[in-house]
């Protein structure tokens, strides 16, 4: 017998594994596999791809992505079991609200992103079994497709780099259409995460450095203020929740003080160019446009009703400008009811956080919260299905105890 088979024969990953195993992991892959289609049922698509596919094709892959979430969730949780939680009944309200605007709707795209996200978040409920997980599995599935997602992003740049840089120098996806500041999130997030993974030892110095130096470069070709500003909040609040109890954090806070004193002091004209991106006055004032929009969203007439419950969900813009914003979008689709639970969710997610022992799953959701709160006064975020409603759910999920000392299976 050669050598190779004997060590086959040998080694452990060649017994057959017992029935508790094998289901296991096929419930892994099987979240995994909603999670990415949850995943890719937030990604709009536009045309602009360089695979010239059609824009029905690509709208039937996104939308058609959510219902097979749902099937596939089933077949993991048959009998719909679920987890009473604070965080996805603040969300259910949400949808409530949603229905209720939607009963009169003014447009027959209304109902059908209301009925969206009522099958959303019934995805979400039948994936809550796998809450609390010690090995963080909703967190591994989720920084799994975003960096599916960046792949194609830079595979974009390296095909065709004048069509991916196309929007003024600012990085955007061309093998799936993405705009810059939809990747800048995406590789925050990443950046966030794989950072936080590291200080709490989860994850290797190399690997880290390497995930850190790939997407680094992504999110500055995006030019993009607000995921900058948000990644260093997260991170910032993240690490000092693990500031007291971990040597490795205080001396990353140490040399990060460091670098960031010498960087502005030799680099200062660069960095107020780059943030600047050649914007007057008028425009940083302005939030590049943005506050113009705002106000357009307030002077809107409304009912009492529109006032309590808005107009219900839409692309989230107004006279066709963009929102861009958390809080104004909220108030235009779902009233100040929607604007309540939205700090309601931040709120819960906060409080329940700080009564969650000092660790990495508690820095994670800390990060992924803190993100989510300083993005939104710029970019509309968890009002509708997205990806920022997602960065919540997995924070939830973080702070969620175990039904048991046994993990779920």
């Amino acid at each position: 017998m050669s050598m190779p088979v004997a060590a086959l024969r040998r080694s452990p990953r060649a017994v057959t594994l017992n029935p508790a195993e094998v289901s296991e992991r096929s419930i892994r892959r099987r979240v995994s596999v909603v999670w990415g289609l949850l995943y890719l049922n937030t990604l709009v698509y536009e045309p602009g791809s360089i695979l010239k596919i059609p824009s029905f094709a690509g709208k039937g892959i996104t939308q058609g992505a959510l219902p097979l979430a749902i099937l596939v969730a089933l077949t993991i949780n048959p009998k719909i079991r679920v987890r009473p939680n604070g965080f996805l009944c603040l969300l259910s309200l949400l949808v409530l609200d949603t229905v209720i605007t939607a009963a009169d709707p003014q447009h027959v795209g209304t109902v059908y992103r209301t009925f969206r996200l009522a099958e959303f978040v019934f995805a979400l409920w039948l994936l809550t079994p796998w809450w609390g997980r010690s090995d963080m599995l909703l967190l591994r599935c989720h920084l799994r497709w975003i960096l599916v997602a960046l792949g194609t992003v830079a595979v974009g740049l390296l095909v065709a780099p004048g069509h991916a840089l196309a929007q003024g120098g600012r990085l955007s996806g061309v093998i799936w259409p993405m705009g810059p500041t939809q990747i800048a999130q995406y590789a925050a997030i990443a950046i966030g995460i794989i950072v936080l993974l590291w200080l709490a030892r989860f994850l290797s110095g190399r690997i880290t450095l390497i995930g850190v130096v790939l997407m680094t470069p992504i999110l500055l070709l995006t030019h993009t203020r607000t995921a900058l500003a948000a990644l260093a909040a997260g991170i910032l609040v993240a690490g000092l929740s693990l500031f007291s109890v971990n040597a490795r954090v205080r001396k990353f806070f140490a040399a990060g003080a460091v670098l960031v004193s010498i960087g502005v002091a030799t680099a200062a004209s660069v960095l107020t160019s780059w943030l600047a991106r050649g914007e007057d006055t008028q425009g940083l004032t302005s939030l590049t446009g943005r506050t113009n929009f705002w106000a357009l969203v307030l002077s809107q007439p409304r009912t009492k009703f529109e006032v309590l419950f808005g107009f219900g969900l839409s692309n989230a813009s107004v006279d066709g400008l963009p929102i861009d914003s958390n809080w104004f979008a909220s108030y235009m689709m779902e009233g100040l009811f929607g604007v309540i639970v939205c700090a309601m969710i931040l709120v819960w997610l906060f409080t329940n956080s700080f009564f969650q022992p000092r660790g990495a799953q508690r820095a994670l959701a800390l990060f992924l919260v803190t993100y989510g709160m300083v993005a939104s006064f710029t970019e509309v975020g968890f009002t509708d299905v997205s990806t920022y409603l997602l960065n919540l759910v997995v924070a939830a999920s973080l702070l969620i105890v175990p039904f048991s000392r046994r993990e779920t299976t």
